[in-house]
C-alpha cells in the first residue's frame, strides 16, 4: 500500500522544508519523541505511586496484583510487537500510538469505575496498548548519523518520565483525589499535550541517502527476515538479551516500588522526590549516549558501548558497599543504582542493537532486535512477580532490591562479557566471508 501524500500545513508553513537543518532537525525529533513517550508514561506508571495499603485482590496485595496485571499485559504487547512493529509501514506509526493510548486511558476510567478485584483486569487491558508505543516512536528516529543522540532524549523520556508520573499521582492524591480515581486523573492530564507530539512525529521525514550510507538502509521485516537474521547472529544477540532481560528485572523492581524501597531506606517520599532523583540519572544518560552519536565507526561504537554496558553494571555492587559503609546517603544510593542500571538498559536502545544493525549487512529495523529483548525481560518479570512473595526477605522489598542488584551486577556483566566476545568474533566473520562494503 501506497503511503499517502502528507498534507501541508494550513498555516502555509512547511515543517518537512524547516527541518532541513541538522540542529533544528534534531531539536524536533528529540522533543517529540521525548514528549510523546513522556506523555505514555503518564497513562502507565500514575498507579505505581501509591502502596494500596490494606487492599487485597485475588488473595495478594492489590499493589503486586496490578503490578503482575499490567507488566502481563505489557509483556503480551511486546511479543506481539515483534511482528507489529517489525512489519509496520512507517505512515501508521502516529495513528497506531493515538489508538493504543486511547483505549489505555479508558482502561483507567474502567479501573476507576468497577469494584475491585474485578478492576484489575483492566490494567491488564492497559498494558496491552502501551507495549508497542515505545517501537512506534522508534521508528521515527533509526537508521540515522545521529539516531544515539536522538534515541537519548527518547530514553530520557522514560527515565524521567517514571518518576514525573509517580510525582503527579502523589500531588493529585495530595489534592484529594481517591487511588482508584488518581490513574486516570494523571491519564487524562498527560493525554492532552500528547496530540501536539504526536503531530511533531507525523512531520518527521525518513532517512536520507547519506543516513543510509552510514547506517544501512532500514526495512520492513517479515518472518523468514527476521528468522535468518536471528539465526545469523544468534549467539551475540542471546547474550546481549541475556543481561537485558536481567537489568530489566531490577530497573522494574525500582521503578514499581519506589515508594517500598525509599521507605526501607528511612527516606520519607514527597512528590518532588520521585522527579528529582531521576533527573541526575537522565542528565548522565544523556551526556553518555550522546557521545555515542559522534562515532563515525560503527564497529567501535558497538565495542566501545558494550564495555560502557559493562562499567554501568559495575556501579550496582560499588554502590552497595557505600551504602553499607555509610559513604553515601540514601539519595544518592537510588541515583548511582539507577545510573548503573539505565547506562546499560538505554544504551541497548540506541546504540548495541542500532550499530549491529549499521554494521551487518543483513538489512532489517532495530523495533524488531528491541522487541525480542523487551518481550523476554518483561516475561522475566512476570515470572519474578509471580513468585516474589515466596521467595526470601518477601516481606522486606529494600532486602529483595539489593540482593537483586548483587545477582544483576554479577551475571549481567558476564553476559556483556560474552557478547563483547561473540559479537566481535560474528562481526569479523561476516566481513570476510561476505566480503561487503558497509560502514565499519
Amino acid at each position: 500500500m501506497k503511503e499517502p501524500s502528507r498534507p501541508k500545513d494550513p498555516a502555509g508553513w512547511n515543517p518537512s522544508s524547516w527541518l532541513s537543518n541538522e540542529t533544528t532537525f534534531a531539536i524536533w525529533c528529540i522533543t517529540a519523541a521525548f514528549g510523546a513517550y513522556f506523555c505514555m508514561y503518564g497513562i502507565r506508571k500514575p498507579f505505581t505511586a501509591t502502596t494500596y495499603e490494606g487492599m487485597t485482590a485475588f488473595g495478594m496485595e492489590l499493589k503486586s496484583a496490578l503490578v503482575i496485571t499490567q507488566v502481563f499485559g505489557y509483556m503480551i504487547s511486546k511479543f506481539i510487537g515483534i511482528k507489529v512493529i517489525a512489519e509496520l509501514p512507517p505512515y501508521k506509526r502516529v495513528r497506531g500510538i493515538l489508538l493504543l493510548t486511547s483505549v489505555a486511558l479508558a482502561c483507567l476510567l474502567g479501573f476507576a469505575v468497577v469494584p475491585t478485584p474485578l478492576s484489575v483486569v483492566f490494567l491488564f487491558g492497559n498494558g496491552l496498548m502501551l507495549g508497542m508505543v515505545f517501537g512506534l516512536v522508534l521508528g521515527f528516529l533509526e537508521g540515522r548519523r545521529m539516531t544515539e543522540l536522538l534515541a537519548a532524549g527518547l530514553c530520557a523520556s522514560f527515565i524521567l518520565a517514571d518518576g514525573a508520573a509517580k510525582s503527579v499521582g502523589a500531588w493529585l492524591m495530595e489534592q484529594g483525589i481517591a487511588e482508584t480515581w488518581m490513574p486516570f486523573a494523571a491519564g487524562t492530564i498527560f493525554m492532552i499535550p500528547l496530540i501536539g507530539f504526536l503531530w511533531m512525529l507525523s512531520q518527521i521525514p525518513e532517512p536520507g541517502k547519506t543516513d543510509q550510507s552510514e547506517r544501512q538502509e532500514r526495512v520492513r521485516m517479515n518472518s523468514a527476515d527476521r528468522r535468518r537474521y536471528f539465526m545469523h547472529y544468534a549467539p551475540g544477540l542471546i547474550a546481549i538479551i541475556l543481561a537485558y532481560l536481567l537489568i530489566t528485572l531490577i530497573r522494574s523492581i525500582r521503578g514499581d516500588f519506589a515508594p517500598e524501597i525509599w521507605k526501607g531506606l528511612g527516606v520519607e517520599t514527597t512528590p518532588e522526590l520521585f522527579s528529582i532523583s531521576e533527573m541526575w540519572i537522565a542528565l548522565g544518560i544523556i551526556i553518555c549516549s550522546g557521545v555515542f552519536s559522534l562515532y563515525r565507526n560503527n564497529r567501535s561504537a558497538l565495542f566501545h558501548s558494550i564495555t560502557v554496558c559493562i562499567l554501568g553494571l559495575g556501579l550496582l555492587p560499588i554502590s552497595l558497599m557505600a551504602l553499607d559503609k555509610q559513604w553515601v546517603s540514601p539519595f544518592w544510593f537510588m541515583v548511582l543504582i539507577g545510573l548503573g542500571l539505565y547506562l546499560p538498559y538505554v544504551l541497548v536502545h540506541t546504540t548495541l542493537f542500532e550499530r549491529i544493525m549499521a554494521v551487518t549487512p543483513d538489512k532489517g529495523n532495530i523495533g524488531y532486535l528491541m522487541y525480542l529483548a523487551d518481550s523476554t525481560g518483561y516475561l522475566g518479570y512476570v515470572i519474578l512477580m509471580l513468585f516474589k512473595d515466596s521467595l526470601p526477605a518477601q516481606d522486606d522489598t529494600l532486602s529483595f532490591f539489593t540482593t537483586l542488584c548483587w545477582l544483576v551486577g554479577v551475571f549481567g556483566i558476564g553476559a556483556f562479557l560474552l557478547a563483547l566476545n561473540k559479537s566481535d568474533k560474528q562481526v569479523n566473520t561476516q566481513h570476510n566471508d561476505r566480503h561487503c562494503c558497509y560502514p565499519n
